[in-house]
């Protein structure tokens, strides 16, 4: 079981098809793995029953020689902002405690099709309001790596799940780096397609959509097998009208073209630094052309946050005034923060939006792909306040937002797909991700890119 527990969603798929492993035998070694490692507390909820009865259909397909989907027989989990069918999906809420939705979410309903069975619902901080899965209605979600550390949120149960062998794929949300940030902080893989590439309905304004539901695995392979069964237009959805473009490969022998963007107006710490230095090293020893760019991101925090703050302020606040004690503290004080807000501040976040976004087509006119570090230092101590400041590299580095995650938060405001691929460790043994962004619809590109760098990063190692 162990074994099995521990097998990447390709080498998995292998198994299940050459009948070496069944998909009993997946959903049991993920069950079972999860019940070894409940202190990590990664899942709100555990469909145990439903997913032995559909790993028992997949395998009876198997024994009648139907056609299999891509992701027959793979156990995978769903972070507990996406709706799913007949179970639980709280928000990581206690005012959705008991909600059961009648339908899953298109991420959801895509993934099924092809096969995978799900086995439960991971963490997420309340409403993914922060980048620690914590809160008063579960607690802590552990990184597997360090308990002493942060898994990274909001989509952290999604990722210790993964890195702990608890299915080798999941489906997480990523608002503001929601599922990179948990990605870099446990050392697996996490994509934030394209915007509109995914159908995302449950936003309550997809004109406006920074919010993205996407894969995580523990290698590039298996986040593309993923991403390949979700990809496709919905009609529902504005930016996902029509089919993407058809897809650009990497081909062999081609030189990329890739812009490094080590700082972007913050600190960063010594470790990451040598880390992501090191991976472009090995990128130029394959033939790629590095070059490095100047852009400041962390110019954009105050116009997240004033969109992200006015979207909560309008979705809970008068919520938040009848039942105060159903919240957790630190989205209170976010939403209360979002009632200073004008509508010309809004305005002018959204002109700060079109800027970037103008900013980053430019680079990615004369560049295949941006790369820099997901964030600017590994998983932070738990028990920080997560509306607070941290240090970097022995100095005041600013609020956590700025000055740790500054490299993620603005390309959900621009659409672009990005990408976090483990990288290194530091001296403490936590993961270090390196993040890549391309261009609109070239999400595969960038996989074919990244795919290569996971194969010299470690080779390197």
């Amino acid at each position: 079981m162990t074994a099995i527990a521990d097998l990447s969603a390709g080498a998995l798929a292998s198994a299940i098809r050459s009948r070496t492993v069944s998909p009993v035998e997946a959903v049991e070694a993920a069950l079972s793995r999860l019940e070894e490692r409940s202190e990590l507390n990664a899942f709100m909820a555990v469909c145990s029953d439903r997913a032995r009865a559909e790993a028992r259909r997949a395998e009876e397909q198997i024994m009648r020689g139907e056609p299999l989907g891509a992701l027959h027989g793979i156990p995978f989990s769903v972070k507990d902002l996406t709706n799913t069918e007949g179970v639980v999906t709280t928000q990581g809420s206690a005012l959705f405690a008991d909600t059961v939705p009648a339908a899953d979410a298109v991420a959801v309903a895509r993934t099924r099709a092809a096969g995978a069975i799900l086995i439960g619902k991971t963490t997420t901080p309340e409403f993914g309001h922060k980048p620690f899965t914590e809160g008063p209605f579960f607690g802590r979600t552990l990184n597997p790596h360090s308990h002493a550390h942060t898994c990274g949120g909001s989509s952290g149960g999604a990722a210790v799940a993964v890195a702990a062998g608890i299915g080798p794929l999941a489906l997480g949300s990523d608002g503001g780096g929601s599922i990179r940030i948990p990605a870099a902080c446990c050392g697996v893989v996490g994509l934030k397609a394209t915007l509109g590439a995914i159908p995302n309905l449950q936003a309550p304004d997809l004109f406006g959509a920074n919010s993205y539901v996407g894969p995580m695995a523990r290698d590039v392979a298996g986040t593309r097998a993923m991403f390949d069964v979700l990809v496709g237009p919905d009609r529902r959805d504005p930016y996902g009208q029509i089919a993407p473009l058809p897809r650009r490969s990497l081909a062999q022998g081609e030189r990329p073209r890739i812009a490094f963007l080590l700082r972007c107006g913050n600190l960063l710490d010594p470790e990451v630094e040598t880390a992501v230095v090191a991976a472009m090293k090995r990128a130029e020893a394959l033939g790629m052309i590095i070059e490095p760019i100047e852009l400041d991101l962390v110019a954009m925090e105050p116009h997240f946050l004033v969109l992200l703050r006015s979207l909560l302020l309008a979705r809970l606040g008068a919520r938040a005034e009848r039942s105060p004690e159903l919240f957790d503290p630190t989205l209170l004080a976010t939403i209360e923060t979002g009632r200073h807000y004008s509508a010309t501040d809004l305005c002018e976040a959204q002109f700060a939006r079109t800027d970037c976004f103008g900013k980053v087509q430019e680079i990615l006119s004369k560049h295949d792909v941006i790369a820099s570090p997901t964030l600017s230092a590994p998983a932070l101590p738990v028990g920080l306040a997560p509306l607070g400041s941290i240090r970097i590299a022995g100095q005041d580095a600013g609020t956590i937002r700025g000055a740790w995650y500054p490299y993620t938060f603005p390309f959900n405001l621009t659409g672009h797909p990005a990408l976090s691929l483990p990288c290194d460790r530091s001296t403490e043994g936590l993961p270090i991700g390196l993040q890549l962004v391309g261009r609109w619809h070239e999400d595969s590109y960038l996989l074919d890119i990244a795919a290569r760098l996971e194969q010299t990063i470690r080779d390197g190692c």
